[in-house]
């Protein structure tokens, strides 16, 4: 296959996987309750922590940022976290508890009452994350699932699942950052009140 049809098929099977996720009302209602958890958390003065794996990493600091930085509009900050951002966190808990404990030994230092887990895993078997959810569940208000189409690990700890009907990492991080893109338009508009 040469390079042009190469290119030709990735982007129709991305179409594909995309319309399918957006077309879907139970995709659709589960980036509104997601963004109702948000809103819900920083209504009453919590906080928004998230985590992921290699790309599901940089999806989850892309999304800190859009609420700590802006997404739309100028507005007031929103406090966020991403767990994957400080390496001598991520190091240290490595080394002297495993990478499984990674995410959850940050939880316990960070999680509270009222904030918001989001967590990114396209296999939904990340078993950092899996450890995450499992001792966030007492810690935090919410939690938020952003995964493919195998949610069975997750559906027990999570609030929501947003899950993408695919297998392919790829086409689900697509779908990811769309769905991170709409909460957080969804979640500023709701907060401040402008339409641009």
């Amino acid at each position: 296959m040469n390079i042009e049809n190469l290119i030709a098929s990735s982007l129709d099977r991305s179409k594909e996987v995309i319309s399918d996720s957006l077309d879907r009302k139970d995709f659709r209602e589960s980036l509104k309750i997601a963004s109702e958890l948000i809103i819900d958390t920083y209504s009453n003065k919590g906080k928004v922590i998230l985590a992921g794996n290699g790309g599901s990493a940089s999806d989850s600091q892309h999304i800190c940022a859009e609420f700590v930085g802006r997404f739309n509009f100028d507005r007031p900050s929103l406090p966020a976290i991403a767990l994957t951002g400080n390496s001598s966190n991520l190091t240290c808990i490595s080394n002297d508890y495993g990478y499984n404990n990674v995410f959850s030994r940050q939880i316990t230092a960070y999680g509270e009452i009222h904030d918001t887990l989001i967590v990114y895993t396209t296999s939904g078997k990340s078993e950092n994350i899996i450890e995450l959810v499992k001792t966030a569940r007492p810690k935090v208000k919410h939690i938020i699932a952003m995964t493919g189409e195998y949610t069975e690990l997750l559906k027990d700890n999570c609030d929501v699942i947003i899950s993408v009907g695919s297998a392919k990492t790829p086409k689900i991080q697509e779908v990811h950052a769309i769905a991170g893109h709409m909460i957080c338009e969804s979640v500023e508009h709701v907060l401040f009140g402008n339409s641009n």
